[in-house]
């Protein structure tokens, strides 16, 4: 048994755009609220209570969004004080936090999305869809790396040649254009030989292959099934309006029918599916361990 990082990184991009695509798509308070604990409880189950400035950063900025709603929109029949003259409203109040919590519910989601899928992953999926756009991806993931040692490389012979003698603004803003006029010629040259050395090797002449060294098991398919099923009453209960929810001008909402309840339980399943199979692969290995 595979963790869910191990997994065809093409169902591993199925599960995260499942999830975030119906917590943007739906402004449900109890579908918000399912968004944003299984995101934290994600987040925290693959890294522990690490990343504190990540948790510090996210949950600032949950206070800023919640209070900025009701301070800037006055919608609402509700008035719960007045600032400046101008009503802050429960509508606006409720409304905000409800906003908040699904905008760092997906920050959440989109961290771990890029703590899973690596370049190497990215470039799969990217190939198997466009194979231009995937070596135009590769090629600029490499010339990032190049790009950094070769701003050091020129900063370091050039601070060894005695060009920034004056410890000033002056100076320091003539060094930085030397260095970037140096980088562009150089950026421009390095890409020159690497059309050369790309057509010279046969490049455009026939048809490509991909190297793939992710297949597809049976794990997989069985994931991906459930994924787009859970998904599938989900999408389903959100465009039937089961689970509909008015903020303005006043609070209003009908309690979900049995597609609504449906709807909700699947996504709660769809959001704990990796906790689930991480849990399980945990148990196995420590019964694997002490068996031995």
């Amino acid at each position: 048994m595979r963790s869910f990082s191990e997994y065809n990184p093409i169902v591993i991009a199925v599960w995260f755009f499942s999830v975030t695509g119906i917590a943007m798509f739906c402004n449900y308070p109890w579908l918000m609220a399912i968004s944003l604990a299984g995101a934290v409880a994600f987040f925290i189950m693959r890294n522990g209570l690490s990343h504190g400035k990540t948790h510090i950063f996210f949950w600032v900025l949950f206070l800023i969004l919640a209070l900025a709603n009701p301070l800037i929109s006055h919608n609402g029949k509700t008035v719960i004080f007045v600032m400046n003259h101008n009503p802050v409203t429960l509508e606006a109040t409720l409304y905000g936090i409800n906003s908040a919590a699904m905008i760092i519910g997906v920050l959440y989601m989109l961290r771990s999305f890029t703590q899973i899928m690596t370049s190497e992953k990215l470039l799969y999926i990217t190939g198997a869809l466009s194979p231009k756009l995937s070596l135009v991806l590769s090629m600029a993931m490499r010339f990032v790396p190049l790009f950094s040692r070769q701003s050091a490389k020129i900063n370091a012979a050039q601070t060894a040649m005695g060009l920034y003698k004056d410890d000033n603004i002056i100076d320091d803003i003539r060094g930085k254009s030397r260095i970037f006029s140096v980088m562009v010629t150089w950026a421009l040259e390095n890409g020159i030989i690497t059309a050369d050395s790309m057509e010279a090797r046969g490049f455009g002449t026939g048809r490509r292959s991909q190297m793939k060294r992710f297949r597809f098991r049976a794990s997989d398919v069985t994931f991906l099934l459930c994924d787009l099923v859970l998904l599938s009453i989900t999408a389903a209960a959100v465009g039937t309006h089961s689970l509909s929810f008015e903020f303005y001008p006043s609070i209003s909402f009908d309690s979900p029918d049995m597609l609504g309840t449906a709807g909700l339980a699947a996504y709660a399943l769809l959001i704990l599916m990796p906790m689930i199979l991480e849990t399980v692969v945990n148990l196995k290995w420590k019964y694997l361990r002490s068996a031995v």
